[in-house]
């Protein structure tokens, strides 16, 4: 073993994460960013970063060049991905960037997506439907974030090992209503009171925010957390690291 391997097995076994993925060829992860609003660009480097000294990883960012605009530099990198990891909001893309786009979706590879990827091309927001099994329904708002709780008969599951409940600062999406092949691992709960009436009790809303699926023959990954405080987050980069290893086969350990 050489000693960069050995390192990368003892980061992994420290992190609780399979020891096989140090041994196995690198990862070859494309990170897709184009949300704006969230501050992807800076989420998604804090994310590859914690990808290459855990897993060793080879991490490339294509990052869109404007808000809802309509091009994706290095389109091609999806190629030869390992794994596509969607951070994008609205953006048209069109010709042979959205050609490939397609292609990796529905190819049966592994995909990540994060918060924005439920309408992340403005041009096919099907991708949400028809590949990741989503219902987006726009949201509640940011105004007292989301407590995030786990699925107390899914935690065995290997994309929560070591994963502990939180609360987001982000805006609670709506998607229920999801494929009925989506395996929902963790809700979202925010309560609202209608104004000026203190003495009623409030309306508890719950949502999915985070589910795998099968499509394809390959492995889907969608969260709806990702605001820009949730890459601070332990857990909240635990959960996406495990995502990557689950969705690619690499599944990590207890």
């Amino acid at each position: 073993m050489t000693t960069r391997t050995a390192l990368l097995t003892t980061l992994a076994l420290c992190l609780g994460l399979s020891a096989s993925a140090a041994d196995k060829p690198p990862l070859k992860v494309v990170m897709l960013s184009g949300a704006f609003e969230y501050q992807s660009a800076k989420s998604c480097a804090i994310l590859a970063k914690h990808l290459e000294a855990t897993l060793g990883a080879k991490c490339t960012i294509l990052q869109a060049k404007k808000k809802q605009g309509d091009d994706v530099p290095g389109m091609e990198a999806l190629d030869t991905a390992d794994l596509m990891v969607v951070f994008m909001r609205r953006q048209s893309l069109k010709g042979d960037q959205l050609d490939r786009f397609k292609r990796y979706a529905t190819s049966g590879k592994p995909i990540v997506g994060v918060r924005t990827a439920s309408h992340a091309v403005q041009t096919w927001l099907a991708f949400d439907k028809e590949v990741q099994g989503g219902n987006y329904k726009g949201h509640f708002g940011h105004s007292q974030g989301t407590i995030v709780s786990l699925c107390h008969d899914k935690l065995s599951h290997p994309i929560l090992r070591g994963v502990l409940p939180f609360r987001s600062k982000g805006g609670m999406y709506r998607n229920t209503g999801l494929a009925k092949n989506c395996d929902i691992l963790a809700y979202g709960e925010i309560r609202t009171v209608p104004p000026n009436t203190p003495n009623i009790a409030p309306t508890v809303h719950r949502e999915p925010i985070a589910w795998t699926r099968p499509y394809k023959g390959g492995r889907i990954f969608y969260t709806s957390l990702g605001h820009q405080d949730d890459f601070k987050d332990a857990s909240f980069l635990r959960l996406l690291t495990n995502a990557v290893l689950w969705t690619t086969g690499r599944e990590p350990t207890e």
